[in-house]
This record gives C-alpha cells, structure tokens and sequence, in this order.
C-alpha cells in the first residue's frame, strides 16, 4: 500500500491526522514549530491527498490497520475532526503502539441524536446528495462549514483551499464512504476503555462539534483533559496556533 507521509524534525514521534475532504498539507501553519520538539508523521490517509491511488478503508478500525505497517513502533497520535475517530480507533486497537492519544475538534459520534449532540442529520444528507452534483463545490462548502463562527472565517477558507489543492482531490467515491465513515461511526463505549492518557481539544464556536458534545464527552472520558479554544471553531490549530502548540506540547512531555 502506498501511503504519502512526510517526515519532519527530531524528538518523540507524533503522527498527525487530517480530516475529511483535506490532506497532510492542512498542517503547514503549524508544523516547523512543533518540529522543533517532534519528529512529525504527516499522514495522508487512504484515498486522499497523495494517497489518493489507494482505496479509502470502510471503517475507521481498517484505516487503522492500514496505516499501522507505516508508523514508528511508538508514537503520539493526533486527529483532527474524522483523523480523530482513526486516532481514537487507532489507540484502542493499538494500545502497546500508542503512547498518548490527542483528538481535536472530534467526536466519538458526529451525528445529532435526541440524547448527543452533533451535526443535524439533515446536513449530512444534504452532503452527500451534493457531492454527486459537483463533489468539488461540496468541499468547498464543508470548508466553509469548518470556519464558520471564527472572527476571520474568510481568510481561513482561503487558506484551507490552498493547502487541499496542493495535492490531488480526493475521488466523490472516496468521500462519500469518508461522510459514510463520519455518519455510521459511534466510537462512546470504545472511548470509555481508552487506556493511553488523552487530550481533547476543541473551539468554542465549532458548529460541526459544538461544545456540547465536548461537555457530554467529559462523561465517558472521565480520565481525559479536555481543552476550549475561545477564539476557534473547527480548526483552532489555524486559529490560535501559538495556544494550540503550547497546549499540545504541556499533555505531551507532562
């Protein structure tokens, strides 16, 4: 299998994993400084960015699987938003690989339900009804989704486009299995036996994962810290880096 991971910096070893629709290249704003105290592993996740040739797995346990055989023996993970489910997926399969397990604006289950909070189920369809139109615009309207709420919701979906056009476009047939991953996916009770120390960290003004999920997560991860970006929707790594990094280096060498 031929999976794209680039290599960067000295220290203990973090893999770090995009979301959907995105490539490792979401990273770039971030990854020179964290490479001064990590070897950084950024990942392309089957069938997307330079991964592309490879088919995206049917569940986050086989994207874990397949991504395995191309990481260090031990290493820090971290996920953003779908990158999160592979990571958590990652660490409960996985735990003697593992060392601590880091989720950012993710949730063990995305979709709104009378008991959980999450994205009304009505906008999933309403992706995936798009994505069969002009899969290209469906992106760029999730990015869009992603930034609102942030005070410079504008200039971060400009950026986000630059760094998803760096690499190829993953395929509609890759995305509509990744929206099916993010619908289907109900990782509640696998979070509750996580046994690697986890950091959760999400923004304020996420409207994909509010901060209602973080507060009904607090409940099954009871071991976990858990972390709010004030001035952050869905990517707080674009919009408070310096925070973000500090933050993420404390739980990791703490």
């Amino acid at each position: 299998m031929s999976i794209a991971i680039d290599q960067l910096g000295q220290g203990e070893d973090l893999v770090v994993l995009h979301g959907w629709g995105m490539n490792r290249h979401v990273w770039s704003s971030i990854k020179e400084p964290l490479s001064k105290t990590f070897k950084l592993w950024l990942v392309d996740i089957p069938g997307f960015g330079d991964s592309h040739d490879e088919a995206l797995p049917q569940s986050v346990d086989a994207i874990a699987e397949a991504l395995l055989p191309h990481l260090p023996k031990r290493f820090h993970i971290l996920g953003w938003s779908m990158g999160g489910l592979v990571a958590t997926a990652t660490a409960a399969k996985y735990p003697d690989r593992v060392n601590k397990l880091v989720t950012v604006a993710s949730s063990p289950y995305f979709l709104e339900q009378s008991d959980w909070p999450g994205i009304k189920p009505r906008l999933m369809k309403q992706l995936e009804n798009d994505l069969h139109n002009d899969f290209r615009k469906t992106v760029e309207r999730f990015l869009a989704l992603q930034a609102m709420g942030s005070k410079d919701a504008k200039q971060q979906v400009k950026q986000l486009k630059q760094w998803l056009f760096k690499s190829p476009l993953a395929s509609e047939e890759t995305l509509a299995t990744g929206l099916t991953l993010l619908e289907q996916t109900d990782l509640r009770e696998t979070l509750q036996t996580i046994k690697v120390p986890l950091l959760r960290m999400y923004g304020r003004l996420d409207g994909l994962v509010p901060i209602s999920a973080a507060q009904a997560t607090d409940k099954l991860a009871t071991q976990s810290s858990c972390c709010i970006f004030n001035e952050s929707a869905h990517a707080p790594f674009i919009t408070e880096p310096e925070l973000f990094i500090q933050q993420l280096t404390r739980f990791i060498n703490g």
